[in-house]
Parts: C-alpha cells; structure tokens; sequence
C-alpha cells in the first residue's frame, strides 16, 4: 500500500501537532507507511490535492459537512478525530484511525 498522507485540521494547531508527532513516531516505530501534518483551519485548502484524509480536531465537528464537500473533488476522506484520542494525544488510535478511514469506500 502506498503512503497515507493525513492532514490535522485544529485552530491553534498546538495539539494538533502534538497528536501529528505522536502519530508519526508511532508510524515509524512500526513500520506504517504514514505522513501526519497538522495545520490551522486556514490552510486546509490548499492541502486537498496532496492528502488522503483530513482529520478534524472535535470542535469542528459542527463543520465536517463544509469540509466533506470542499475534499469530495479530490477524493479525501473526512472525518472527525474521536474525543478520546484526541483528548489523550493518541498515536497509535490516530494512525489506526486514519487507517481505517483511508481504507473506506
């Protein structure tokens, strides 16, 4: 399987990178070939053509629809980072996350 290229989507960005790092090293650590970036709700748009999933942080849930239609040209899934992983700053549950998503119809 080729490279899954995740982007994080938070305002600040500080725990998004946070999880990004997290993530990373957990991909690495076992051999998963994964890239995680995060980056502020405002840069979001110029990403779709290079990324495979678009994770939000849990306060834009009440915006994935928005950003379901912006990625829906380019094929990204969209999804919302589950409170519990995103709360604990989970690698390992975003990487299986991200996973699971990329690997949807």
């Amino acid at each position: 399987m080729n490279e899954i290229h995740v982007l994080l989507c938070c305002g600040a960005g500080f725990s998004s990178g946070l999880l990004a790092q997290q993530s990373r090293k957990y991909a690495k650590k076992n051999g998963i070939a994964m890239a995680v970036e995060a980056r502020s709700e405002s840069q979001v748009a110029g990403y779709f053509s290079s990324i495979d999933v678009l994770l939000l942080g849990p306060h834009y849930a009440n915006e994935v629809e928005t950003f379901r239609g912006m990625a829906a040209p380019y094929n990204v899934k969209v999804d919302v980072i589950p409170q519990t992983i995103y709360g604990q700053i989970d690698g390992k549950g975003l990487v299986e996350f991200a996973q699971k998503l990329a690997s949807s119809k």
